[in-house]
């Protein structure tokens, strides 16, 4: 993950998260409008799940990388809840300094536990992607535990 910057990543997840918001979106006009078809639902609601915890995840570890206060964190955060909104964050993020093209951690890990979580994670890139796909997917199976938003 060294070599992948904290720009580069969370662009590809922001960007990620929009697209599946965009076939989630599709998928309920198919449910609801004329065809009343639920495939796009079903398809799209999963992987729109799946990457938005991916999202939630990325950005904790730029939130702890970059040290955003809790307003910037709690912004980024919740601007994967309305619709598309991960891009135009994503814009601004980038406009403003946000994010930058190098990792703080790998070279200065902080003595809090975040902190060293994160910087673990930047210097082993292959076990800190795999510990990665592991929150993800356990908590997708607690979202999936929980149950859709609806019911």
């Amino acid at each position: 993950m060294s070599s992948l910057s904290p720009t580069r990543l969370f662009r590809t997840v922001a960007i990620a998260e929009a697209i599946t918001w965009t076939g989630l979106l599709i998928g309920m006009f198919l449910k609801y409008g004329p065809a009343e078809n639920e495939t796009g639902v079903r398809i799209f609601g999963m992987l729109h799940g799946v990457v938005f915890v991916a999202y939630v995840v990325t950005t904790v570890v730029v939130w702890i990388d970059r040290r955003w206060s809790l307003g910037r964190g709690l912004l980024a955060l919740g601007a994967a809840v309305p619709p598309l909104v991960t891009v135009p964050l994503e814009w601004w993020a980038v406009r403003k300094g946000w994010l930058g093209d190098t990792w703080r951690l790998p070279e200065g890990a902080g003595s809090s536990a975040p902190d060293k979580v994160v910087a673990w994670v930047l210097r082993n890139p292959l076990r800190g992607a795999l510990a990665g796909l592991v929150v993800v997917a356990a908590l997708t199976g607690l979202a999936l535990a929980v149950g859709p938003p609806t019911s």
